[in-house]
């Protein structure tokens, strides 16, 4: 049987998703360490757009769904005025998503969080994370997966005056 015909992923469109840069008041931004990822992977909360939904609907949607965060608190601050966009690597693409989609374009958004330590809770009926912590942007870059890093570098200069180092 002959091997599949490869994928080309300019065939594919981009998904529609949002983030959020979480901020405690030094500045410093939640991450999450992935439940599905083999070797550590640090992230901040982020996910699909619903068809019903806009991307600030979206964000407090996802916010909550991971981290058990609700609206009330936090703040948002500011947003990317465009989407931003990633690639999948090719050992990734065809298998996440169903293999609709090429990558995401993303919408991010910087809120300040208004609860404490104890609002936060990762054991939610579908965890994503398996640990979390408080950290500084040139970390958050570094924990990134190398694919998503050049988003990452993007948003943290955008939203730079509000974040600890």
């Amino acid at each position: 049987m002959a091997d599949p015909m490869p994928i080309d992923p300019a065939t594919l469109p981009y998904r529609p998703c949002v983030g959020v840069v979480l901020i405690n008041a030094d500045g410093r931004i939640w991450t999450g360490q992935r439940l599905d990822s083999p070797s550590p992977a640090w992230q901040m909360p982020q996910g699909g757009i619903d068809s019903d939904e806009s991307p600030r609907e979206a964000a407090l949607r996802e916010l909550w769904e991971e981290t058990g965060v609700t609206a009330d608190k936090v703040e948002i601050l500011d947003s990317t005025p465009d989407w931003l966009t990633y690639d999948l690597p090719p050992d990734l693409l065809g298998k996440v998503w169903k293999g609709k989609f090429r990558g995401q374009k993303q919408k991010w958004f910087l809120c300040r969080f208004l609860g404490s330590d104890a609002d936060i809770s990762i054991d939610r009926p579908h965890p994503e994370f398996a640990a979390w912590k408080w950290i500084g942007a040139s970390e958050m870059c570094a924990a990134i997966v190398p694919f998503k890093r050049q988003v990452y570098d993007q948003v943290v200069d955008r939203f730079r005056p509000h974040l600890a180092v």
